[in-house]
């Protein structure tokens, strides 16, 4: 997503998910293997010989029926469903040192917000305990979150800013994890857990890769360039095959206060005095203050990789991958072993990115693993009017990419992607958010939200591979890797979804969905039985009078990849974002995360106070809107979807 942290003003004071580690501990467990983690495993990696079915016995691939379009402050889920808030921003997580309780007039301390669940959840990932197992009922809910609502997050809000309101407002970002068990049917964490843990704006981490210290690196904190300190607009996600999460950093821009005269780099990465610096760090963080720590900001807009399972290990950023707003860090096998990683640049006329790993991936032993994702080779796509695309190189000394350009090493090429980008002609998309893979054949997709400045004010318009313009309400790309294979550079690319009312008059607001319409995609998974399953990020300023009606509040869908119908299959409350979906090995539970609940901007909203449109999940009239984290399961404990 791209939203931006707003702050509320003046709140009143008052997929199936694989078994990680079968393939793990001992390779040969995959022709032992059966059933749904087996399956899920293969497919989402995928692994030689793994395939999807419609449905057992050719029964339909969605089987619930489609619910309304709702502008109810509620969760809503089909009959025979139930969906139950598991964890909320401000729960503890389980911490053994502290499990501060939250406090309704939002008074938690920094140090507690530390050990509580974090703001804005976003990408998230289950993994199974203990590890080595297919466990559908334990495991570790790893939940990014995106953004600090400073409105929410205070009594308050951003009066009488101070050391402590920055600290706070870094400690809610970052990532949680949580230790969760399955018990009489319903999810609940495990508290104390020796599991638990918060990653913020302030953990230390470790530069991985090219860049690792390269002068673009050294900061007044990090001499060397080798260290770095938190990671924070953490929004879409992967995970990897020997069992570890990586977070993507996305819009990490607007925590800086830029320098008055801005490099044209810094300009590419608008660090720009044109862009308000929303989040007020830098009045008492040196470090956001890029007039006195230049480099700083060069730590930020990574993939970050690390280990749920150990809660001491230094998380890694991995800057192999290149640095740009990323959305998704999508894992999957090439035909050598080795793996390919999908990402793509939430912003506008911004590019696609797919990183191929040098060697292949040790299944056998966890540990050599460690650092596979920092040497390997970085591409982005070009999508040409044939309906072919080109994965083009972007390393040092090939394309152009050269000290006369402003590349003098490898380094320099990832720390400055999106200018790479440029200079080898890659084709400009209409924010390219999530990436998710089809089980059966292997098929990519990518969600490209909106962009409504294109063919406006003088800037691009609409290209083969993003044909509308402006585009109000964003679409659904689908691209198949020549011979199958993920480790090749050239692809076969079509729109698979236009988004839109079918029924609109108006071009630039009309789509081609069949079933029920959707709006501005953004989340993305797919399940090991292959259905696509789409979540909406429709920001109010896109909806013109009359449109709320069609699409109501944001929602989730389940999409045929076949047929392409489209089953709305969960609805959100007012004012939230649907984001962040996973399943558990047995596609038994899915877990969706409620982001922004009653955000500010949203239609019929209060600036002086958000609880006038939301106060879910809580509705409790002292409280405020909560993102949540929530399972949902049938009620005869079937399969979702089915």
């Amino acid at each position: 997503m791209s939203r931006f942290f707003e702050p509320h003003s003046g709140i009143p004071n008052g997929s199936a998910n694989p078994a990680l580690a079968d393939l793990i501990e001992n390779p040969r467990r995959r022709t032992l293997m059966t059933g749904a983690s087996a399956a899920s495993l293969a497919a989402a990696l995928g692994l030689p010989g793994c395939s999807a079915t419609p449905g057992a016995g050719g029964a339909p691939l969605i089987g619930f029926a489609g619910i309304a379009a709702s502008s109810d402050d509620a969760v809503r889920v089909p009959d025979g469903y139930r969906a139950e808030v598991l964890v909320a921003w401000g729960d503890p997580i389980g911490d053994a040192r502290g499990m501060p309780a939250f406090r309704w007039d939002a008074g938690n301390t920094a140090a507690e917000q530390e050990l509580q669940c974090g703001i804005h959840h976003d990408g998230m990932w289950f993994f199974p305990l203990p590890l080595g197992s297919a466990s559908a009922t334990h495991g570790l809910l790893v939940v990014n979150h995106e953004y600090p609502d400073n409105g929410l997050l205070f009594p308050d809000a951003m009066a009488n800013w101070s050391p402590e309101k920055v600290r706070k407002s870094q400690a809610s970002l970052g990532c949680s994890v949580q230790e969760i068990r399955l018990r009489d049917g319903r999810w609940q964490l495990v508290r104390p857990s020796r599991y638990a843990r918060r990653i913020h704006a302030n953990t230390p981490m470790r530069v991985g890769g090219p860049a690792a210290g390269h002068p673009a690196m050294r900061t007044a904190s990090s001499p060397g360039g080798a260290e770095a300190f938190g990671t924070f607009a953490n929004c879409a996600n992967g995970w990897t095959p020997w069992g570890t999460y990586l977070s993507c950093e996305e819009n990490f821009n607007f925590y800086f206060k830029a320098p008055s005269e801005p490099t044209k780099m810094e300009e590419r990465y608008e660090l720009s005095p044109k862009l308000r610096h929303s989040s007020r760090w830098a009045e008492f963080d040196p470090r956001f203050d890029l007039a006195r720590n230049r480099n700083e900001a060069n730590h930020f807009g990574w993939v970050v990789e690390f280990d749920p399972y150990d809660p001491a290990s230094t998380p890694v950023k991995r800057t192999a991958l290149g640095r740009f707003s990323h959305e998704s860090a999508t894992v999957t096998v090439c035909r050598d072993g080795r793996l390919a990683v999908y990402s793509g640049d939430d912003r506008n006329f911004e590019y696609l990115y797919k990183f191929v790993t040098a060697r292949a991936w040790n299944a056998a032993d966890r540990a050599a693993n460690r650092d596979l994702l920092d040497e390997g080779t970085l591409y982005v796509a070009r999508c040409n009017a044939d309906g072919s695309g080109d994965w083009i190189e972007l390393t040092h000394g090939r394309n152009g990419l050269a000290a006369a350009q402003g590349f003098d090493s490898q380094a320099a090429v990832v720390v400055y992607a999106r200018a790479a980008g440029d200079l080898v002609g890659a084709t400009k998309m209409d924010r390219p958010e999530w990436i998710a893979r089809h089980p059966a054949n292997g098929d990519m997709f990518v969600t490209l939200t909106n962009n409504t400045s294109r063919g406006r004010d003088g800037n691009e318009g609409p290209n083969p591979a993003n044909p509308r313009a402006p585009n109000r309400f964003g679409h659904i790309m689908r691209w198949t890797e020549e011979g199958a294979d993920h480790a090749a550079t050239r692809f076969r690319w079509e729109t698979f979804i236009l988004a839109g009312d079918p029924k609109h008059d108006a071009p630039a607001l009309r789509g081609d969905v069949k079933g029920d319409p959707f709006a501005s995609p953004d989340g993305l998974m797919i399940d090991a039985r292959g259905v696509i399953w789409v979540q909406t990020d429709v920001s109010p300023s896109l909806l013109l009078k009359g449109d709320h009606g069609v699409y109501g509040n944001n929602q989730m869908l389940a999409v045929d990849p076949v047929t392409r119908e489209a089953r709305r299959f969960l609805t959100g409350p007012r004012g939230c974002e649907v984001t962040g979906a996973c399943m558990t090995p047995d596609g038994r539970t899915m877990f969706v995360n409620i982001q922004h609940p009653g955000e500010v901007g949203s239609a019929g909203a209060d600036p002086a106070d958000p609880r006038k449109l939301s106060n879910w999940p809580d509705h409790r009239p002292d409280g405020r809107p909560r993102s949540a984290t929530v399972a949902i399961r049938r009620a005869d404990s079937g399969a979702i979807g089915t």
